[in-house]
Order: structure tokens, then sequence, then C-alpha cells
């Protein structure tokens, strides 16, 4: 069954919904400050991210409906995201401890990972990766990192928008060519209600996403990573090359400030995209790159490993040297110097 009507549709009332929540922001002057750990120097407002929810959801009842998902797909979408959304959008709008957070991060891996089945076996350097309850562990704490990590990556104009479009057309094509049809619309309408909110969030950003929107991508794209894993190993592995740009800087960030002895849970502004914005002076030329990384260097090593045959750890390996590289000249997790 095809959705492109619906898909057409996610995008429309994404982009509206977003023009009233910027209206909204501006009338209860719910803005994004400036501050020394800002990227940003004009005050913005925030919360938009919430198009992003409230569209891709109601997308997904839809194709519930039309009998186009199953239904234990839909709640570990469904409730991972909206748990996750509903925690940000108390966070955007007030504070939530961070142990409270974590709770609630972890709380909502482990439901989605109770109706996805946990971690299936992986396919590893040829051989095959079983570790029954330690993988579903890992498996939650994969999907929690990748939640706060897409928080982490969300600091300058669209570049949390442009990742999030940019995975999911990717991995659309890859389950075309594949041939995993039933898989295509769920990525697809993601991307939908993303780009939407893009036409606001693009630089230079009318409306920020917020942490409502970002947590919500994070734990969204990681359940539909795991869910292409019960598939077939390789499109697990496609997926984490497709995610690489986030991955590999919000890694190195972390580990290089752990090293430091930094308290991890303080704003900062050591990413890698964090400097290169400030070096090349625009948020334009870093958005643009990550598409750019993602289209033509991390689409074409994820293909090869879905049709080609390359080993799909062999293939994050591939992929993510260049991206190491890149974090590391661009000085990821190091001192601001004044």
């Amino acid at each position: 069954m095809t959705h492109w009507w619906l898909a057409i549709a996610v995008i429309g009332f994404s982009f509206a919904l977003t023009y009233w929540l910027r209206r909204y922001a501006l009338h209860k002057s719910l803005l994004d400050i400036p501050n020394g750990r800002s990227s940003h120097s004009v005050p913005t407002p925030r919360g938009g991210g919430v198009a992003i929810v409230v569209s891709y959801l109601l997308a997904l009842a839809i194709v519930l409906g039309q009998g186009g998902l199953t239904l234990p797909v839909f709640l570990s979408l469904g409730g991972a995201g909206l748990g996750i959304a509903a925690l940000g959008f108390l966070d955007d709008h007030g504070h939530v401890a961070a142990r409270w957070r974590l709770l609630g991060h972890f709380f909502s891996a482990f439901w989605a990972l109770y109706w996805l089945g946990g971690l299936p076996p992986v396919a590893l350097f040829g051989g095959t990766l079983d570790i029954g309850w330690l993988g579903h562990a890992l498996a939650a704490v994969y999907l929690v990192w990748l939640l706060n990590l897409y928080n982490f990556m969300d600091g300058i104009d669209g570049i949390a928008s442009v990742e999030a479009v940019c995975v999911c057309i990717g991995a659309s094509l890859i389950y075309a060519l594949g041939g995993y049809l039933e898989l295509i619309w769920q990525p697809l309408l993601l991307a939908a209600a993303v780009l939407g909110f893009l036409v606001w969030n693009f630089p230079p950003a009318r409306i920020f996403m917020g942490d409502a929107g970002s947590g919500f991508l994070g734990i969204v794209l990681g359940v539909l990573s795991l869910q292409a894993a019960w598939i077939s190993s390789q499109l697990l592995w496609a997926w984490l090359i497709l995610l690489g740009v986030f991955i590999v800087d919000a890694t190195v960030t972390l580990i290089r400030r752990l090293v430091r002895g930094d308290k991890i849970y303080e704003a900062h502004r050591s990413h890698a995209y964090q400097f290169a914005s400030r070096r090349y002076g625009k948020h334009f030329p870093v958005t643009s790159a990550v598409g750019v990384i993602n289209l033509f260097w991390l689409l074409p090593v994820a293909i090869g490993v879905t049709q080609f045959g390359l080993d799909g750890a062999v293939g994050v390996i591939v992929a993510y040297i260049p991206l190491l590289i890149l974090a590391l000249g661009f000085r990821a997790g190091e001192l601001e110097r004044n």
C-alpha cells in the first residue's frame, strides 16, 4: 500500500503546525535567549519540534488503521516517542532533574524493546553475535545514548532536521532497493514530518526544535534501526552508517570531556559542528555539509553493505574513519579558546 498522499499531507500539516507554534511561542515569550554557551545570537522561539511529534504520530495512526503497520511496532514507536517528547516538553517549559530524565529515558527504551522483542542476533565479521539479555540491555543503552546525542547535536540551525531527513530518505531508498517495501513508509513519513518543520528551522532558523523534538527524533530513529535488525543485520549496520555524523561527533566529544573530568550534563559548545560553525561564522555551510556527507558518502557505503555484500561492521569502520578525522580536525571535545 502506498501513502504518497499521506506524506504530502504530513508535510503540509507539520508546516502549518510549526507556523502556529511559532506564533504561540512569540505571544507567550517562549524564547531561547542567547548565552555564553549558545551558538545563536538572536532570541528565537522554541518548541517547534512538537509539530514533528504530532504529525508523525498521527500519520502512524492512519497507517495502522489501514493495516500498513503492526500494533507492536506502533506501540513501540508511538509509546517510546510520546514518552520522550512529553518529558522533553516538560523540560523545555521548566526543569526536570537529570536523574528523573534519565529514568524516563530508560523506561521509554525498555518499553520500545518490549514491543520489538529486544535485540536479535547480529551478524558480526562473518559470525553471529547473540548475547541474550545482555544484548537487550545494550540495546537500551543504545537507545538512551541516541536520544541524548540527538539532543546534544541539535545546537545550530537546521542540523538535527537535515540529519533526520537525510537518514530517513537514505533508509527508505535502501528498503526499496532491498525489496523491503513494508518498511519504507515509517522512515519516509518521519522525513515528511521533519520537512514541514525544516522550512522554518533551516538557517537562519525562525524557530528551534527544543528537547521535545530532538529527543523524539533520537529515540524514534533508534527504534526504527532496531526494528530493521529483526529483518536483517545488514539493515541495522546500514542505519548505524547513516547516523554516523551524529554518532561520531557526539561520542568523540563525550569521551574527551569525560577524560578531562568535565560535568557531562552541563551545556557546552565543544562539538565539532559547533567549532565549525564558529570558524565559518555561519550555520548554513555546516548544516549543508552534514546533508552532503550523508547523501554522498554515508548512503553509498550503506548501500554497499546492503546490496554488494560488504560486511556490516567493516562498512561502519570504513564510513566512520573520515568522520573521525573530521571530528578531530574540528576539535571535537576540546576546550574553547578565547
